[in-house]
């Protein structure tokens, strides 16, 4: 019986092989930094549930900019931690709040770093929801003003990119209209298109200081189990004038990412969450899986799956790692 004449091991033989014939690659320019920004100066203080994570004060997060910027990382998104919340999340748009303070000091620091002001109200309510309350529900319509503010505040300080990640319906329609009668007609928006409900946030609520005080986000976000769901949302909001797509969270929705880079053009981006770093970081620390490589297949899985830019906690011990094996 004659062996087949192709034989796709021939390509996997050396090192040297396997990267010459490499489909997907990641690179420090791909990936995108959470920054955690709180009131005070000179803070520095780990988070329990997201190891070699910090909540930064103004002056510490520039320093965290800087040493990404070092290893080729060229952007963050920034959170902001507010002791002082109301009802009506107005901290969100107060022109010296923490994240457009840093967000001020980055651009001044590191002109060229690109900066992304994430636009929600979690942070920022009494209440820890996403948007003003109406009963015990959020009222959309009314969020949307809250939003475009908060939106246009980020702006003036000099974010380079709005990043609504709050799912309210016709957000982006509401966040480009606002921008653009600022003058903010070039500031583009990163819509979190389609962000899943679900047990996949804790560790970041408790850096963000940002779960609700009562019920939970499911009649906002989206339910984990609606495929065809998530490509409406994402059609909607390009519609309304969203730049980029942002998938959440990234490793359990890489059938969506795949779905989404076949029907979309516009750049798209998937955010590892909270939960998958701190699964990969418990493990690791017990021991029970090879750490480094886990984050690098993590990665990849990401940009086979058809994203461009990954929003990662993994970024700055990845890039480091790169850095010295170039």
């Amino acid at each position: 019986m004659s062996f087949p004449a192709s034989r796709p091991r021939r390509l996997r033989r050396t090192p040297t092989l396997r990267q010459m014939v490499r489909e997907n690659h990641v690179l420090p320019s791909d990936l995108i930094a959470p920054l955690f920004v709180c009131e005070g100066e000179g803070i520095e203080v780990p988070i329990s549930s997201l190891p070699g994570q910090f909540r930064f004060s103004v002056d510490r997060t520039v320093e965290a900019a800087k040493r990404l910027w070092e290893v080729g990382v060229p952007s963050v998104i920034l959170f902001g931690i507010v002791s002082d919340k109301d009802e009506m999340g107005s901290g969100s748009y107060n022109a010296g709040g923490p994240v457009p303070r840093a967000i001020e000091a980055i651009k001044e620091a590191l002109p060229s770093m690109v900066v992304i002001a994430d636009t929600c109200a979690c942070e920022y309510t009494s209440h820890g929801h996403c948007g003003i309350l109406r009963g015990l529900s959020v009222d959309n319509d009314a969020t949307l003003e809250l939003l475009a503010r908060a939106a246009v505040c980020y702006a003036r300080a000099g974010a380079d990119i709005i990043a609504p990640s709050d799912m309210m319906d016709g957000r982006v329609a509401a966040i480009r209209r606002a921008l653009d009668n600022e003058g903010f007609v070039e500031t583009p928006i990163m819509s979190y298109a389609a962000k899943f409900a679900g047990a996949f946030y804790g560790p970041f609520r408790e850096a963000a200081d940002s779960a609700p005080a009562f019920g939970d986000r499911r009649s906002y976000q989206m339910d984990i189990a609606n495929r065809r769901e998530a490509l409406r949302e994402m059609q909607l909001d390009i519609e309304e004038g969203a730049d980029f797509l942002l998938i959440k969270p990234a490793l359990f929705c890489l059938d969506l990412v795949r779905d989404a880079r076949e029907r979309f053009d516009a750049p798209l981006c998937v955010y590892n969450v909270s939960s998958e770093y701190a699964m990969i970081k418990a493990a690791g620390q017990m021991g029970w899986i090879d750490e480094e490589r886990l984050i690098d297949e993590t990665l990849i899985s990401f940009k086979r799956a058809g994203a461009d830019l990954i929003i990662t906690y993994h970024a700055l011990e990845w890039a480091q790692r790169f850095a010295q094996n170039v």
